[in-house]
């Protein structure tokens, strides 16, 4: 990409914004002129290391994360991420890794992320990922009035409709074509159930590029949304007695081009390399929901009987199951797994990171997950869920964290100061927010997420 980049003259690009994704997954930049590229071409530049350590809630750093006032880490660009911004004409954005010395910085979600990656690498798997966002598209009530307003959906329609579609079309093809400009597939979309709630679906590509997608993705509605006059949000639950949002990851494990999921002698069965990573994830799942359901208001959407994946189990085209393995029509059949209790407020390098950690585990110890479940969890005696496995997950923040500090293969994944860093910024944010009401954490939220 490098030979490239005299051609930002030729885009008109004028800034380049340099990303990077914190603990608290606020997506942050630095942006610099194109006139001093030169200058940040290869280093990129400077950022506080305290900035790993800062929570949601402000901008100070977290007790307890070991970080502080002293220290300096480089935000390097990775410039095959490049891509001018169709919603912002004149800017570009490049997604940055974490750099000291001229070595990766271990606090790095991306570079964590590689870290998996390669760990997988060595087993002779490649992991495709996708992550399959909902989000409110909300009225704006003006600048000035907006933190103090109550989020007001653009329609009321419901799932699948039509009309919401029409409503909704203008902004909704904007956001379509300003993924495709940067190179995103888009491969579906519909209306949510929630008013105002929409699903838009990108295709599958390896992990990194995964996440790299979504931070693009959450980055593009929200500005294709501000440019038609509304807000977007992503925040898991903003309405009391409607839909939350998830951001659910699909996964698949690839080797040598070939996807390994289905058991090639038998239709509609998970081959044995496939349960046990399946089965690597439920069995680190209350930890891993520290990662992947991080903020105290994603517990309000995870409910039973809200397809939301409350319970600790897997099944078939089972949308009640934390893991739901969808089914095809014709062979093969699986081609992925469905990871449910999963929303936007994750950082996603973490978030798919963690997945490949629990997941490689389960493979490692030949792990088995059971037999899948049919039936709606929820509706079974409690005597029969402790009979069959089947665990209600954790309910708050505070109790994945308490399951999270216990985990050693996770937090030995992470390595010590990333996951000091992250447990201290995730415990500050509960021990901010564990006393909110739901108007109170959509009012600090919205925005963030």
């Amino acid at each position: 990409m490098e030979n490239q980049l005299p051609d930002l003259d030729l885009q008109n690009v004028r800034f380049v914004r340099l990303l990077w994704c914190d603990n608290a997954n606020v997506i942050r930049g630095k942006a610099f002129h194109t006139r001093f590229l030169a200058e940040h071409q290869k280093h990129g530049i400077g950022i506080s290391m305290a900035q790993q350590a800062i929570p949601v809630m402000y901008d100070a750093v977290a007790p307890g994360s070991g970080l502080g006032p002293v220290g300096e880490a480089w935000l390097a660009p990775d410039w095959s991420t490049f891509n001018p911004l169709p919603y912002a004409p004149g800017h570009a954005r490049v997604m940055g890794d974490l750099v000291t010395k001229g070595v990766p910085w271990v606090l790095c979600p991306r570079g964590f992320l590689r870290r998996m990656i390669a760990a997988a690498a060595v087993e002779g798997l490649e992991i495709i990922a996708a992550f399959e966002n909902e989000f409110y598209l909300l009225q704006s009530a003006g600048l000035n009035a907006e933190r103090d307003a109550k989020p007001i959906p653009v329609d009321h329609t419901v799932f699948a409709s039509t009309l919401g579609m029409d409503l909704n079309q203008t902004v909704i093809d904007a956001i379509a074509d300003a993924l495709i400009a940067q190179k995103i597939p888009v491969e579906r979309y519909y209306p949510e159930s929630g008013p105002g709630q929409h699903e838009i679906s990108i295709r599958y590509t390896h992990a990194l590029q995964a996440a790299d997608w979504q931070i693009a993705f959450r980055e593009t509605v929200r500005g294709v949304a501000l440019r038609h006059g509304l807000r977007a949000s992503f925040l898991p639950k903003i309405f009391v007695d409607q839909a939350g949002s998830g951001c659910h990851l699909h996964l698949s494990l690839w080797r040598d081009g070939q996807n390994l999921l289905p058991d090639m002698n038998e239709m509609g069965e998970l081959s044995a390399i496939a349960k046990a990573f399946v089965a690597g994830i439920l069995h680190h799942l209350p930890a891993l929901m520290a990662l992947m359901t991080p903020s105290p208001n994603s517990y309000r959407r995870l409910q039973p009987h809200f397809w939301s994946g409350a319970f600790r189990c897997w099944g078939v085209d089972n949308r009640e199951a934390a893991v739901r393995v969808p089914s095809n029509p014709v062979p093969p059949s699986p081609t992925h797994f469905e990871l449910k209790t999963v929303d936007a407020s994750a950082n996603p390098y973490l978030a798919l990171g963690a997945a490949i950690a629990a997941g490689l585990d389960g493979i490692r110890r030949g792990l088995d997950p059971g037999e899948p479940i049919s039936v709606d969890p929820g509706t079974l005696p409690a005597a029969e869920r402790q009979q069959r496995g089947i665990d209600r997950l954790p309910e708050n923040l505070g109790e994945a964290l308490a399951h999270l500090q216990q985990d050693e293969v996770l937090l030995q994944a992470l390595e010590p100061a990333l996951a000091q860093a992250f447990l201290a910024v995730r415990t500050a944010e509960w021990e901010a927010m564990k006393q909110f009401t739901l108007e109170e954490e959509v009012k600090l939220l919205l925005e963030r997420y």
